[in-house]
């Protein structure tokens, strides 16, 4: 569970190509301040043309725009709305989910309980239909089990398919509505 404060943005559908300028943690940074761990392929895509003040936008892994998974509830590591990613998101929370009975309880016996409210952290527990912004390996897990939930392939950030295949993730396709 990403323990980050929880806030839906105010627009009804997020951009999931908004700049973030959250510090990095002190753990990941060396003394000289240098990045300790790098991935490829995460939201950090390359400036616009010059001082641009955005970014291009992050991709799914159908290789279009990345969509919003959900603002209802907010997910994704950044509660933002989007299954974005980036150096400090160590558990690659980029799979868009669609919850189910089955899925719950598989997270839960693994040690990662999504249908318990939490108040204190403004969590109020996942439900069979919610949306969700997954691990990739934890989507990966469920896969192997059998208990692998559906996914959104749209608002999936495309990172995912350093851990999942294509094939895989389109065996439990939904569309985005």
């Amino acid at each position: 569970l990403n323990l980050r404060p929880s806030g839906p943005k105010p627009d009804a559908l997020p951009d999931c190509a908004t700049l973030r300028r959250n510090p990095l943690p002190s753990n990941m940074l060396d003394d000289a301040g240098r990045l300790l761990l790098q991935w490829v392929m995460f939201d950090q895509t390359p400036e616009e043309g010059g001082g641009g003040p955005g970014r291009l936008p992050s991709i799914n892994v159908l290789g279009g725009v990345l969509m919003p998974c959900s603002t209802e509830p907010v997910t994704g590591f950044f509660r933002d709305g989007c299954c974005n990613t980036g150096p400090e998101d160590r558990g690659l929370h980029t799979v868009c989910a669609v919850m189910t009975s089955q899925f719950l309880a598989f997270s839960k016996a693994a040690g990662n309980d999504l249908s318990t409210p939490m108040p204190q952290y403004g969590f109020a527990g996942l439900k069979p239909g919610d949306r969700w912004c997954l691990c990739a390996d934890r989507w990966r897990e469920a896969f192997e089990a059998g208990a692998a939930p559906q996914v959104v392939l749209e608002a999936t950030h495309a990172v995912t398919l350093q851990v999942v295949s294509l094939a895989d993730l389109k065996k439990h396709a939904v569309t985005l509505q």
